[in-house]
């Protein structure tokens, strides 16, 4: 099987599961328990937590481990909006862009239908940007807006935005800004100080953990409440008992992934402009979403997204599948999902031409082998699905 779906998760890397292995066996202390090895334990979080920061170019006390990307977009979104709000009541705005995951969209939704808040979204353009224009005209509108949210890098398109420049707006406006960077990590930089945001979501998987691990980073001094009751763990912002193991995987992971981001990069454009390039000329009438890098736009360089009009994106992952091929046909968080991708739609695209996308996404291990493999079997498939054999 030729696996291109690494934007749905990664495989877990060696080294961070042997790292996480004595603390998911041997050394299983609590580390809050007040023995030597729960002392053991706590040792290993904080020497994670450091780790971590040293990555993301952040204090230690910033980082907040959660449970991956989910939590760390709810616990931003809904905690700084609420901590906004209780200094001042007429702080009652979520702004988001249109794209967000829908980790950020629906904690904009809760916000708005649970604790009388507003959710507005800023429109993007054709290649899915925010661009500074309309950001400022949002955030202009009034004087009560509690916290935005821009993500760094689309998990559908592989747009990426400018959110330093976006950071700078929000910053003249007195409001946070917070980035969901889960796409981002391995792929671009991720220095918080540069981005200038209040606030970062990674989410472990994506770059070589088991699933269950990831972090918000919060800037010092962004107020924050908590959404979970209980031991006041992680410096009262999370409760629950800490998964060493997995804050240990998480900075080898982040490490690793910082390490070898610039080659890794080098070779992902090679393998995404011959994808691109292989696709549009293979299969008549592709229609490549989101930004085009062959004609310089800002795109994730492990992404390639596609709609092929007449034939339905579902129908093309289950034959490419059955040709040894792995693909997503949008965000993988939303499937089962009979709606047209909010993604696209934003875009300015049909129901009906949304509904025909395909998402390839690359990984460590691709292969130009894998991308010819996988373009040969995309134009085989819809030539046979448009032709109706």
């Amino acid at each position: 099987m030729i696996y291109l779906d690494h934007a749905a998760t990664a495989a877990p890397r060696r080294e961070v599961i042997e790292a996480m292995w004595p603390w998911l066996t041997s050394e299983f202390g609590n580390a809050s328990s007040h023995h030597e090895r729960g002392r053991r334990a706590a040792a290993a979080l904080e020497d994670a937590r450091e780790r971590v920061a040293a990555v993301l170019h952040a204090h230690p006390g910033e980082i907040v481990f959660t449970s991956g990307g989910t939590e760390a977009d709810n616990l931003a979104v809904k905690g700084i909006a609420l901590a906004r709000r209780e200094r001042r009541a007429t702080r009652t705005r979520v702004v988001t862009s249109a794209v967000e995951h829908h980790a950020v969209l629906d904690s904009a939704a809760d916000l708005a239908r649970y604790d009388r808040f507003t959710a507005q979204q800023v429109p993007v353009d054709a290649d899915g940007t925010v661009t500074p224009d309309a950001f400022h005209a949002v955030l202009s509108e009034d004087d009560d807006v509690a916290v935005t949210s821009v993500m760094l890098a689309n998990n559908e398109v592989g747009t990426v935005q400018d959110v330093a420049a976006l950071a700078e707006i929000a910053a003249e406006h007195d409001v946070p800004l917070h980035t969901d960077a889960v796409q981002a990590a391995g792929t671009l930089p991720l220095d918080v100080r540069a981005l200038g945001v209040s606030a970062l979501s990674l989410a472990g998987h994506k770059i070589g953990t088991p699933p269950g691990i990831g972090l918000l980073w919060l800037r010092r001094g962004t107020p924050l409440r908590p959404l979970l009751s209980g031991g006041g763990h992680e410096r009262g912002r999370r409760s629950g008992t800490s998964t060493v193991a997995g804050a240990v995987g998480l900075a080898v992971a982040l490490e690793r992934a910082e390490a070898e981001r610039e080659d890794y990069g080098r070779r992902a454009v090679a393998l995404q402009d011959r994808l691109i390039r292989g696709v549009l000329s293979a299969v008549p009438g592709a229609l490549l979403t989101g930004p085009d890098p062959l004609a310089g736009g800002s795109r994730l360089a492990t992404n390639a997204s596609f709609c092929f009009p007449g034939v339905n994106g579902e129908t093309v992952l289950v034959d490419l599948e059955n040709r040894g091929v792995l693909v997503s046909s949008g965000s993988a968080c939303s499937a089962g999902s009979t709606e047209p991708s909010h993604v696209l739609t934003a875009l300015g695209l049909s129901p009906e031409i949304a509904g025909t996308a395909v998402r390839f996404s690359l990984g460590r291990d691709t292969t130009e082998q894998d991308v010819d493999t996988a373009v040969a079997a995309t134009a085989d498939v819809v030539g046979a699905l448009l032709r109706g054999t």
